[in-house]
């Protein structure tokens, strides 16, 4: 069943006229002959909204309770149930009572327009999600019903319906909005004439960039002009703050003021593996940035402005969208930060940076401590282990006095503790053992000797050294623990986006070599294959005459496993080679995960490619199954019409009259020539499939050619209206062959025409082109149809075989596109199937197609 199709009104602010608009729309396709009903209106008092429901069927309302107040919503059930051919729904965004089947108003709609149901309905510019902030900011008031943009950009059209500010509070101030006593407070808040007037301007620009969407689509649907187009890509950071929300919003207005623009969010994990940032708020941006049509990455990495710039470069991004510093004044005094640090190395990239209310109010602490020891802190480690213990030695010497032996071990112990949790366990045994030289010769009797004079004092050096040997090991054990530990977070994090991005639909083997490499800062990844040639053997690893590339993403693919600096197997001829960088045993673990993922990949193509390449076989199976499903009717009944005509002429025990034999003999003409038509059809399609068709291409004058098919449709002709201008250049066409494309698209919109009215034939010239358009008021077909009309023995909605074979399509644009031109339908405004044949406009005398 084909998908129904949205028409949304989209207004600047309440009360513009969008539910009114959208109860005009219905009555104008009910007075059209369809079958329209009302799912849900509100009209919110206003008489003349209300006035606009006399005689439309309304639906009624499903009615439910919560927290002891009853509440009535759109009852999708009963919509369904009644399977209406339209359906006005009002409150794109409106969210449902809980405990309802969908959560958004929206949702429900989208089961009626999978069921088939086309859907008219109504959403104000506040309510998109991605100026949501904005909104708030310019009238102070926050909008908690919102719809994802990317709703309503897939609506079939999108009708912006506009009216000044000054309007708008002139019919505010009549009482054709609000009650009377609320007309003051909404004029002197809400409806500000700034207010109105900046909302005014986003809804303006968000239908622009539908219709731009729009126009892209329809000059390439009929050629008119091949253009260039570079693409915009807008990379937002996202470090898991609360900031988050705003950054992604404002990037994807930045990208929405350039058509065909990318969003990319992406989110640095270091590579010790502990967490940035909240994982709940990463994970609700992330569901942000896909609803506004962006993708979610995350890049491993230490130094954060260096790892961001080198995926904006990988994704030859244009414009990076940061949020101002948390940090305070006096760490932004110590260090540059990642915002400065990214905008100096940006280069050609954009940087914008963007405040928010999260700014200056300090930097996100992590769950738990970083006890991973960096080479910064064993240097820092050592640096305290040199200059710390004979600075606390100088400092005691002079009170050594009225210090007993015990209590300067107890601060010689608490330096090797400091120097530990600092740099570890080397530079804390250092200083175990330097400090008990120390405590040896200045503060063990007798002074200034390494003699140890009392059993006790050596004792307690002993002990001291054996201390602090201990709090040095185990600091050391808890970090590399530490570390272990936060290394598997983080393998565990990336195996997880790996895992939905396979579940979203991601898996081809390119996307998953590219994520690869972005994850580890790879400089390129190849999944190579082993040639299938007897004489290669084990010992080929470095021979690229033994191997292929299958896919690559990155620089210079590797060819083979011996030029990678990693490589993993994957089995016994695919193998993944990495360049770039050595990985550890841990990366290569997650190394092995990627590649079995690509390994699964590629077989799914392979597999889809076989399916193709069996697809034509199936087709012309198919194809001959139909043929001969059709022609066992379509050739028999001309036959036996023609075979009991002449039968009963050349019986002897009947007197025809010659009003009886005039019309037997016409029977037997009409029938033979409907069998000389269908044979016709048969020999041009399959010389057209064959490419043999003999095409005589000279200039027409398509003038000429119009009123030759009108009158070849006989009977049918006074049904057909022509409208073509004079002096319309001449076309390169067969004149024989044209007229045939001409006359199967007449007789076919006569069929489908409502009695009463008539086919328009109207014809232009379009640059280089002339087009010849067939108009007709009939049902139409769905536009996910359009293609599937030109399939030969193909009649969209029937069901049966008495109306021909179905060719006449088929074997119009086949015709068409033999003489260098096209045949394409649209949608007729109103209702109704336009065919519109596009042909080459004559250049000079003799030209030929190739």
């Amino acid at each position: 069943m084909p998908r129904g199709r949205l028409r949304v009104y989209l207004g600047a602010a309440p009360g513009v006229g969008k539910t009114y608009a959208m109860l005009c729309e219905g009555r104008r396709a009910m007075r059209r002959g369809r079958d329209v009903v009302v799912g849900l209106v509100e009209t919110h008092g206003r008489p003349h909204t209300a006035d606009l429901l006399d005689g439309l069927e309304v639906v009624p309302r499903r009615t439910t309770t919560h927290r002891g107040t009853t509440f009535t919503e759109l009852d999708v059930d009963a919509v369904l149930a009644r399977a209406p051919k339209l359906a006005l729904i009002d409150e794109l965004a409106h969210t449902n009572v809980p405990g309802s089947r969908n959560a958004k108003r929206w949702q429900d709609i989208e089961e009626l327009l999978d069921a088939g149901i086309d859907v008219v309905s109504t959403v104000n510019i506040q309510h998109l999600e991605s100026v949501n902030d904005v909104v708030r900011q310019i009238t102070g008031i926050p909008q908690r019903e919102t719809v994802p943009d990317e709703v309503v950009r897939r609506a079939h059209q999108v009708e912006l319906v506009d009216m000044s500010p000054d309007a708008l509070r002139r019919r505010m101030a009549h009482g054709n909005v609000y009650a009377p006593e609320k007309v003051d407070a909404a004029l002197s808040n809400y409806f500000r004439v700034g207010n109105l007037t900046a909302l005014r301007e986003l809804a303006l620009l968000w239908v622009a960039g539908k219709v731009d969407e729009q126009l892209d689509r329809y000059r390439a649907e009929h050629g008119i002009a091949a253009t260039w187009e570079a693409r915009e890509r807008v990379v937002v950071a996202l470090t898991g703050g609360p900031e988050g929300d705003t950054l992604v919003r404002r990037a994807a207005r930045i990208a929405a003021r350039t058509k065909g623009a990318d969003l990319l969010a992406v989110h640095i994990t270091r590579a010790d593996g502990l967490p940035g940032g909240d994982p709940a708020l990463l994970a609700r941006q992330r569901a942000l940035v896909e609803s506004m049509g962006g993708t979610y990455h995350q890049v491993v990495g230490d130094d954060v402005a260096r790892a961001l710039l080198d995926f904006a470069q990988g994704v030859n991004a244009t414009q990076l969208v940061l949020g101002a510093s948390r940090r305070g004044r006096l760490a932004q005094l110590l260090t540059r930060g990642v915002g400065v640090e990214t905008t100096a190395l940006s280069g050609s990239i954009d940087v914008h940076m963007i405040t928010h209310d999260e700014a200056r109010k300090g930097r996100l602490r992590p769950s738990r401590s970083r006890a991973a020891l960096t080479r910064r802190r064993r240097l820092t480690g050592w640096g305290v282990a040199v200059a710390g213990v004979p600075a606390l030695t100088a400092a005691l010497v002079p009170i050594r006095g009225g210090l007993t032996l015990p209590s300067v071990i107890l601060l010689f112990l608490s330096m090797v503790v400091g120097v530990a949790l600092i740099g570890g366990m080397w530079p804390a045994i250092t200083v175990a053992v330097g400090g008990s030289l120390l405590l040896n010769y200045y503060f063990t009797p007798p002074i200034n000797t390494f003699t140890i004079s009392d059993p006790e004092n050596l004792f307690a050096l002993v002990v001291f050294v054996l201390v602090a040997a201990a709090v040095s090991t185990i600091v050391d054990l808890a970090a590399r623990r530490t570390r272990e530990a936060a290394q598997a977070g983080a393998d565990a994090e990336i195996l997880s986006t790996l895992a939905g991005h396979v579940l979203r639909g991601e898996a081809a083997v390119p996307s998953l070599l590219a994520r690869l490499r972005e994850t580890f800062g790879l400089t390129s990844v190849t999944l190579l294959e082993r040639r299938p040639e007897p004489e290669q053997g084990p010992d080929d690893r470095s021979d690229p005459e033994a191997w292929r590339i299958v896919a690559t993403s990155g620089g210079a693919p590797c060819t083979s496993p011996g030029a990678a600096d990693t490589d993993v197997d994957v089995d016994e001829d695919l193998v993944l080679a990495a360049r770039g960088r050595l990985l550890d045993a841990s990366d290569r673990r997650v190394l092995e995960a990627f590649a079995a993922h690509a390994a699964v990949a590629l077989r799914q193509e392979r597999l889809e490619e076989e399916a193709e390449q069996a697809r034509p076989l199936a087709e012309a199976d198919k194809m001959r199954t139909a043929l001969l499903a059709a022609v066992s009717h379509d050739l028999r009944t001309p036959l036996a019409s023609a075979k009991a005509a002449v039968e009963s002429l050349s019986a002897t025990d009947v007197a025809w009259s010659q009003d009886d034999t005039r019309e037997l003999l016409a029977t037997a003409d009409e029938s033979l020539a409907k069998l000389d038509r269908l044979v016709a059809n048969l020999l041009d399609m399959s010389r057209l499939q064959a490419g043999v068709l003999g095409v005589s291409a000279q200039p027409v004058a398509i003038e000429e050619i119009v009123p030759w098919a009108i009158d070849d449709l006989g009977p049918l002709s006074d049904r057909v209206k022509a409208d073509v201008a004079a002096g319309l250049p001449e076309v390169v066409a067969d004149p024989d062959l044209l007229e045939r494309v001409l006359v199967n698209l007449m007789s076919n919109a006569v069929r489908y025409t409502p009695p009463g009215d008539r086919v328009l034939v109207t014809a232009s010239a379009h640059g280089d082109v002339v087009e010849v358009r067939i108009i007709d008021r009939g049902p139409g077909i769905p536009q996910d149809a359009y293609d599937r009309v030109f399939m030969p023995f193909q009649r969209l909605g029937d069901r049966d075989n008495h109306s021909g074979v179905g060719l006449g399509l088929a074997l119009s644009r086949g015709l068409s596109e033999a003489m260098g031109g096209a045949l394409v339908p649209e949608e007729t405004p109103g209702g109704g199937l336009t065919m519109i044949v596009t042909l080459p406009i004559h250049a000079r005398a003799g030209r030929v197609l190739p």
